[in-house]
Parts: C-alpha cells; structure tokens; sequence
C-alpha cells in the first residue's frame, strides 16, 4: 500500500469516502498484473476513430478479458491497459490539485471528486499536440470509479462536438488479496 499516492494527495480527505475497492486500487505501489472484464464500444464515426487512434483508445467494440499493468512509483504512475488487438498506455502526474493523464497525443487534466463512494473525474482542461483545446471543441468525459467486494469497477465514456463518441468502456479488474 502507498500512503501517499497521487489520488490520495489529490483529494485530501475525501480519500476516506471513497468505497474500498476504489481506495485500494489507488494505494497500490509498485508493479501489479491484475485482470478482469471490460466493454468497449466503437466510436461513432471515422473522424471518432482517427481521434481514439491519437489517444492510443479502442477502435473497435469488444467484450471479454481485460490485461491491466500498473506501476506506482512516488508521483507517477503508469497505466498500460491490454485490450484485444489494442495497448492503450496513460502516465499520470499530480499537477497541483489536478491529475494530469498524458495519453496519446494528449494531455488531459482532471478534478478528482468523490460522490457516494464513487471517484468521478471532472475533465478541467484538454491539451492535443500541446495546443490547448478550445472550449467549444471540448470533449465531454465521463469518467467514474465504484467497487464491490474485490473489484474495482470503472466506467469511460468521451465524446466529441459533432464527432460523437471517441472512447468508451467499462469493466472490471479484479483486486490483489490484501496482506494480512
């Protein structure tokens, strides 16, 4: 366990309010295999898929096992998640208060909020490129975390203004025993 992670910096005290699972997945340190399940569905358009190919996202709908890598390490972390056909690899740096996710061609900047145990990720800011997104460009992201017994559940959904969909899954991974 991590006592300091990233999530935990984050959000301070409402750390403690997240469900377990959540709150154990976000204290895990150092490297870990875990597996599970996940859905992904295609984006809505060529334009969508062009977009998922620049953030590295599935192109393609899919449900059945789930490879995820982590490695914690003190202030970063790195996210490579085994969809089939596809490797989909986020770094993911405490900026501030904010969560800063490099993924792709991008570098997409969150507020970490918890709501009735749940983590939802409010997406603050959009950089393509290193070009700053503009406003009326942005992408709506629905990104939130839950868990029940040993898994940690999340859910994914991006779409863009007139592009519709650009990522979308959601799942499973199922949690390391803790140690005794």
């Amino acid at each position: 366990m991590n006592p300091s992670s990233i999530y935990q910096r984050a959000m301070g005290p409402e750390f403690d309010k997240l469900a377990l699972p959540v709150r154990r997945f976000h204290t895990l340190s150092g490297q870990h295999v875990l597996h599970g399940w996940v859905r992904t569905d295609a984006p809505a358009s060529a334009l969508g898929r062009l977009v998922a190919r620049s953030l590295g996202a599935p192109r393609t709908s899919y449900s059945g096992p789930l490879r995820f890598e982590l490695n914690a390490q003190p202030g970063v972390e790195t996210w490579t998640r085994f969809f089939p056909g596809k490797t989909m690899t986020s770094r993911l740096q405490l900026r501030g208060q904010h969560l800063v996710e490099a993924l792709g061609l991008a570098q997409l900047s969150f507020g970490l909020v918890q709501v009735d145990g749940q983590l939802r990720m409010q997406l603050l800011g959009l950089r393509f490129l290193g070009v700053p997104c503009p406003a009326w460009l942005a992408p709506r992201v629905l990104a939130q975390e839950s868990g029940d017994a040993e898994r940690f559940r999340f859910h994914v959904h991006a779409s863009m203004p007139l592009l519709g969909t650009v990522a979308s899954y959601q799942g499973y991974l199922d949690l390391p025993p803790e140690a005794p």
